[in-house]
């Protein structure tokens, strides 16, 4: 059995080995060289650093991972809080327990078990709640992912988790109420102090700090999923279809094919390239041409087109003229892209200012220029230079491109039709398919549309917010759940006091505030505290996009005003009920 690093060793200068000498003269230039990634890191770990695997959707595993961490914690930190808010109720059921012999560690164990408890049954209801969004989860995903029933490792990890969530949720609790004083709790002088609420309002404010995190985390992450969609794609995606090539008849029958389909009334342009409209499939290397910097790299996008390849895309033409058969000498003549022009021009060195436009008397300059291979075995000179197609990805900068003359489309795989606006792709598509089937019966009309090859792109980033919303929802929930707990003891606990400042004259409003202001006040802290942190994830989390939209100051103001809004929604209940109610039975003597 042969292990990874034996196979990498020796398939490494494969390159090298069984090249000809030119060929293996410029890999070694480029310092080429084979390696073996294995299948099962195909997934997970599919992005590639400087030619080497590194990172890839591991990093949506672990960002999600951490984030149901931090909703998990919320979930026990509302247990610790509404445990700890009722130790004055408990305080006598420990002291009674502590007179008749029963030791701290005892009660520790007590509190321990009602929290593993509760955390069992929480396990049960969350299979439950699985099972019923698992649906709508696969659709969201798009996968296919069932409870694993019958895996042991699956309910090992429950049990786990089970264990860790109630002790971690029964901690304080047990710590705090098993170290009450029996005689002073069955003597009815237990006082808890002003600082017995501080750990309670910490916790709070942890809570909401995670919630508003995530909730500003949602709005840059749509942010940034609007800046891509609004940027320039360079071509109208509308009514376009891509269709492989996968039958050699596409080819030896284009020209009739070409005429046919544009007679059925349907079709308004069709052209052959060897690349998709939404994909890069050749980057070639070794270019270089007058004035190049022998130092800059001549890395570009490469792409063979027939010449109507230009009115198919409706490409912006910036300079000189597309391909034409008319002109024998364009089998040898080469079209820029934008970002092309700019790298030649800056002598290969740097892409230039972006967001600037080349003056035309610089883009008028570079057409004729002749651009060749390093060997001197092939030269082009520039026929014209257009604006950027974006192909690749939305988020990332638009690679310098040369297009390449095919007039027969010998070197293409791909054929792209545009149906005309005025038609539906409802009633084109069975004649365009009625056309192919008559003149190439072998070939398979396998179609993408363009617009729907170009949405893809967004898919990850997408789900990324979709599930960013999901955990910012629950989050939450789950915060408000534990305040709405904490007022309405803390209500319970004042009922005497807004009894006698009802009495001496308080009305709703001064009452209602009474009750708000601390909690409010937690909440404006926890956002206070979560604008830089949040700033921070999502800045780190946009610095691998290179088109990327911008941190704006109101992403983190509106995230706090939503908190604050919610926190007074969930507060008001309480306290207006306490407030509204009647002084006389809040006085009366037990």
């Amino acid at each position: 059995q042969v292990n990874w690093p034996t196979v990498q060793a020796g398939i490494k200068s494969f390159y090298l080995t069984n090249s000809p000498e030119e060929i293996a003269q410029i890999r070694r230039q480029w310092k080429s060289e084979l390696f073996v990634h294995p299948m099962s890191d195909w997934h997970l770990h599919s992005d590639f650093t400087n030619g080497r695997p590194d990172r890839g959707r591991i990093t949506f595993v672990w960002l999600f991972g951490i984030i149901g961490g931090f909703v998990l914690l919320l979930a026990a930190i509302n247990f610790m809080n509404l445990s700890t808010a009722r130790s004055e109720k408990r305080s006598r059921e420990v002291g009674i327990r502590k007179a008749i012999g029963s030791v701290r560690s005892q009660l520790i164990g007590q509190f321990f078990t009602e929290s593993l408890l509760v955390s069992g049954f929480a396990f049960v209801l969350s299979i439950v709640l699985v099972v019923s969004v698992l649906p709508f989860f696969n659709q969201m995903a798009d996968k296919q992912i069932s409870v694993l029933w019958l895996n042991p490792v699956y309910w090992l990890s429950g049990l786990a988790f089970i264990l860790l969530t109630g002790l971690i949720a029964g901690s304080y609790p047990a710590l705090y109420l098993s170290s009450f004083q029996p005689i002073r709790v069955l003597k009815g002088t237990l006082r808890t102090g002003r600082w017995a609420a501080v750990p309670r309002k910490t916790l709070v404010v942890v809570q909401f700090t995670v919630s508003v995190t995530l909730i500003a985390g949602t709005l840059v992450v749509y942010r940034q999923i609007e800046h891509a969609r609004s940027r320039p794609v360079g071509y109208d995606r509308q009514g376009l279809l891509t269709v492989p090539l996968n039958d050699p008849a596409y080819k030896s029958k284009y020209p009739v094919l070409k005429r046919e389909l544009l007679r059925t009334g349907v079709v308004s342009q069709m052209a052959l390239s060897d690349s998709p409209l939404t994909e890069i499939r050749n980057i070639s290397g070794g270019f270089t041409w007058q004035g190049k910097d022998p130092e800059a790299e001549a890395g570009f996008v490469t792409v063979d087109i027939t010449p109507d390849f230009g009115r198919m895309s409706g490409w912006r033409l910036l300079a000189g003229r597309e391909f034409s058969t008319a002109y024998s000498t364009d089998s040898s003549g080469i079209i820029l892209n934008e970002t092309a022009a700019r790298r030649i021009l800056s002598h290969g060195t740097q892409n230039g200012n972006r967001h600037s436009s080349l003056p035309e008397s610089s883009l008028q300059g570079l057409l004729g220029q002749t651009i060749k291979y390093e060997d001197n075995s092939r030269s082009w000179h520039v026929v014209g230079i257009v604006s950027d197609l974006l192909m690749s990805s939305p988020y990332e900068p638009t690679q310098g491109t040369f297009y390449f003359m095919d007039a027969n489309g010998q070197r293409s795989d791909y054929m792209t039709i545009k149906i005309k606006p005025t038609v539906s792709a409802s009633s084109a598509l069975p004649k365009i398919e009625s056309v192919i089937k008559a003149i190439a019966p072998s070939a398979v009309f396998d179609y993408r549309f363009v617009d729907a090859e170009y949405a893809r792109k967004f898919s990850a980033e997408q789900r990324i917010g979709q599930l960013s919303l999901g955990f910012a929802v629950l989050a939450v929930f789950l915060s408000c759940l534990g305040l709405f707990g904490l007022v309405s003891f803390t209500a319970e606990q004042r009922r005497k006091e807004i009894g006698i400042r009802k009495v001496l004259g308080a009305d709703v409003w001064n009452l209602w505030s009474l009750l708000c202001k601390d909690f409010v006040g937690l909440v404006i802290l926890a956002c206070l505290l979560a604008a830089p942190f949040a700033w921070y994830v999502m800045d780190q989390w946009l610095e691998k996009y290179t088109y990327r939209t911008s941190l704006s100051g109101w992403v983190f103001a509106v995230s706090g005003l939503g908190a604050l809004l919610i926190t007074l929604l969930t507060v008001s209940y309480h306290a207006l009920k306490a407030a509204l109610a009647d002084p006389v039975k809040s006085l009366r003597t037990e």
